[in-house]
């Protein structure tokens, strides 16, 4: 008997072992469909995974989230606006809008976003600019100013241009920029909602392409896009536990399923991480002051993004042994370093926090 139980015990340790390394396989081999692909943190930019990220790409209808990151800033969204005539009739997706009806702003980046509603993009170009070339040129500054050198919008809808593009890499970057306004979280999240249709404050009825956010766990949507020339794109985002990762395919057969198996590869290896807490209370004595001491803190985002089966996190603190007063708010004082499994995961100056 006593032979038997170490039998099945051995074969127990070999199956749990073998479920582990094909864990530990899958993680490293990581496939997708899609011809460029990125999974990145949406805190910090942090890259998860890649592929081709850095490939120059129709971008189709995620072109959408520029048009209304740049809707967004500043503009009243709940005025009335009067559709005009430019704006009906527009080639591919749309929301069948009618010279000189009245929608809000909102309800237009609804339609945008929801129903990617090429009419609706048209009309929020004019309404905000005055005009669709005005719009556009505000679109590619926003580009610029974000460091996207190798975006470019021709127009504010995402059908094809020959010199309209972006890569998976900025189009991550300029995602997580977006979810920082939470209206356009707000909207991009969005399953299904109701806007006005002429007299009908409730006739036009909007659903989310997005099909993640009725099928994943903290799906929190974005953008789907389609062309002939660009293939099946699209950007998804997704939080758990405090960790929000954005995921971008472009030209991929196999979309859903690609963006599925990079965000649990991401919540299934990764985790959050306080920096903060790693390098606790952080004083430098100081003399003639008021105080005996500063507090310093690292002039960083508090949390990184790292495995979870990570080392342990070394912090390496450079300051003088002491300050002479006075010491202002933010006075850089030092640096701090911190270190993971022999790698720099940040780096930081050390910045007064209080006298």
């Amino acid at each position: 008997m006593l032979d038997i139980k170490k039998t099945i015990a051995f074969f127990v340790a070999i199956v749990l072992a073998l479920l582990f390394l094909c864990q530990e396989v899958n993680a490293r081999t990581l496939d997708v469909s899609a011809s460029c692909a990125i999974l990145m943190d949406a805190e910090n930019n942090t890259v998860l995974f890649e592929k081709n990220a850095d490939r120059i790409r129709p971008m189709a209808s995620t072109t959408k989230i520029m048009t209304a990151i740049v809707a967004l800033d500043g503009y009243d969204l709940h005025s009335k606006l009067n559709i005009p005539k430019e704006a009906v009739g527009i080639e591919g997706s749309s929301a069948y809008l009618s010279e000189g009806e009245s929608l809000t702003l909102k309800e237009l980046l609804y339609a945008l976003m929801l129903s990617s509603a090429n009419d609706a993009a048209i009309a929020i170009a004019i309404l905000c600019e005055g005009s669709v070339d005005a719009f556009v040129d505000k679109m590619n500054d926003r580009a610029r100013s974000l460091g996207l050198s190798n975006t470019h919008f021709e127009n504010p809808h995402g059908l094809d241009g020959k010199g309209h593009h972006t890569t998976a890499r900025e189009l991550a970057i300029l995602t997580a920029h977006g979810l920082k306004n939470p209206v356009f979280r707000e909207i991009a999240g969005t399953k299904r909602i109701s806007i006005s249709l002429g007299e009908n404050e409730n006739g036009r009825v909007l659903t989310n392409h997005n099909k993640l956010l009725r099928s994943y766990i903290g799906a929190i949507g974005i953008k789907t896009g389609f062309t002939k020339k660009s293939g099946r794109c699209l950007v998804s985002a997704a939080t758990r536990d405090e960790m929000t990762l954005i995921a971008v395919t472009l030209n991929a057969p196999d979309d859903w399923n690609d963006h599925r198996a990079m965000l649990d590869y991401g919540f299934d290896n990764y985790e959050v991480y306080d920096l903060l807490n790693a390098s606790g209370e952080i004083r430098l004595p100081v003399i003639s002051g008021t105080e005996s001491f500063v507090t310093c803190l690292p002039n960083i985002k508090p949390y990184c993004i790292l495995k979870k089966d990570h080392g342990s996190v070394i912090c390496r603190i450079e300051l003088k042994k002491f300050e002479y007063a006075p010491v202002a708010k933010d006075q850089v004082l030092g640096q701090i370093t911190y270190i993971c499994d022999g790698r720099i995961i940040c780096k930081s100056e050390l910045m007064a926090v209080s006298r």
